[in-house]
């Protein structure tokens, strides 16, 4: 409630002055809680997605070469990829149900924990086969999900786009420190001491959620259609499939899915080809890791939130689709390291911009309440192509090279870009009428 509202709504005279008081504590209270949470929110989930997202992820770069050493081929390793794409497709709208059910922090400390023991697996695996078991907990291992359902919860729909976009400096500040950290560290110590330095990281993030982040985010009226019978419906099919019936929800998807299927595969391919055609070590691999950190802080932390304040989320969705068909064209044609590293900066650019802006747009499209099950949903769809990515990216670079990835990237989006553009002509001629 603004000042405006306190001074100008109607009272009992002999009263005005209690009424102004208890207006004034209850606005001055809640203001001030909600920026504690927020602050204390943001700190957590830096920490929490630096230490149990990229650290650790700084290990699972390795993944790639104690796969190697196990005697993974490309086909194999895309193997593996795909099956913690499925893993993760399955639980992603699960740990979205649970998320808007249990509140923030049981999410948090579910992903954590997940963690955990999936470098503890790790750090222990010497055959093959656990190299594919390590992969389980990762059916709950939605980080970015969770996060994003605080950021959700805490900010106004008009500035969503932006906060959600914040959470990149998180993303960038972990992927330098952890993927420098962890190339340093598998040098030196090897990859299950990166592995164990990872867990550990996971296990000071899990006592940080305990500490700062409070049991539930989401407003009173929200949590109210969460009660009764609907409380015990986690694994209710139904109630996540429902979301899909909103206004323009099935439409976003559809988008969602096609437009980021071919950059999908790039990135899920990106380690072999770092390995195989760039020649890269593990030490390199994770400079590299790091300088695309910095674009993506520059850009998510930066560029997006003064983009959003200034263009509609159609336009940055038309604008985002196509520099992603340019990307792919250039990514048809590279040939060392310095032009991938050119071609980065449009590449994150895209990525950050269509990623932030389409989950903007799908939890605007449905209630409170259900936001973490959105957004639950939302990370199938990168699970999804996760999950078909390595197959077909491993078919593709194997058969016809890098180029065919970039070349089909490039002709997906044009055709999208084109269904998109054509759309919004349609619509303007529809309210000119």
């Amino acid at each position: 409630m603004d000042v405006f509202t306190v001074l100008c709504h109607p009272y009992p005279s002999d009263r005005k002055e209690e009424w102004l008081t208890e207006e004034a504590l209850r606005t001055s209270e809640s203001w001030t809680r909600s920026r504690t949470i927020e602050s204390s929110c943001c700190i957590v989930v830096g920490l929490d997605m630096s230490m149990t997202l990229r650290v650790p992820l700084s290990a699972t770069s390795e993944i790639e070469y104690l796969a190697k050493k196990l005697g993974f081929d490309t086909l194999w390793f895309g193997y593996l990829q795909t099956m913690v794409g499925v893993v993760q497709l399955l639980g992603g709208p699960v740990f979205g149900r649970f998320a808007d059910l249990f509140g923030a922090r049981m999410a948090l400390s579910l992903v954590c924990t997940s963690t955990i023991v999936f470098f503890l697996l790790l750090a222990t695996a010497e055959t093959p086969a656990m190299l594919f078991i390590h992969k389980l907990p990762t059916v709950f291992m939605h980080v970015l999900p969770a996060s994003q359902m605080v950021v959700t919860d805490l900010s106004e729909p008009e500035k969503r786009a932006d906060a959600l976009s914040k959470l990149g400096l998180c993303f960038g500040i972990g992927m330098i420190a952890g993927s420098t950290l962890g190339g340093q560290l598998s040098k030196l110590y090897g990859e299950r001491f990166a592995a164990c330095f990872g867990a550990a990281g996971s296990a000071f993030s899990l006592l940080l959620v305990f500490k700062f982040i409070p049991k539930t985010t989401k407003a009173e009226t929200a949590r109210g259609d969460t009660t009764g019978d609907n409380k015990k419906s986690v694994f209710s099919l139904g109630e996540i499939t429902r979301l899909m019936k909103f206004p323009g929800v099935t439409q976003t998807f559809i988008i969602k899915i096609v437009a980021g299927l071919p950059s999908g595969i790039f990135q899920v391919m990106f380690s072999i080809i770092a390995l195989d055609f760039f020649k890269l070590q593990p030490e390199e691999n994770g400079y590299l890791m790091a300088y695309f950190g910095i674009i993506q802080m520059v850009i998510q932390g930066g560029v997006i939130g003064r983009l959003t304040a200034r263009y509609s989320e159609n336009s940055l969705l038309l604008l985002s689709i196509g520099v992603s068909s340019m990307v792919g064209l250039a990514q048809a044609y590279i040939q060392n390291v310095f032009q991938f590293c050119l071609n980065i900066i449009p590449m994150m650019f895209s990525l950050s911009v269509f990623n932030v802006i389409t989950d903007t747009m799908l939890t605007k499209s449905v209630p409170s309440s259900d936001t973490g099950t959105m957004l639950g949903l939302c990370a199938s769809v990168q699970s999804l192509l996760r999950t078909v990515g390595p197959t077909i990216g491993g078919f593709l670079y194997v058969n016809y090279g890098i180029s065919s990835i970039g070349l089909i990237q490039c002709f997906v989006n044009i055709g999208m870009f084109v269904y998109l553009l054509q759309r919004r002509q349609n619509k303007t001629d529809e309210q000119r009428k």
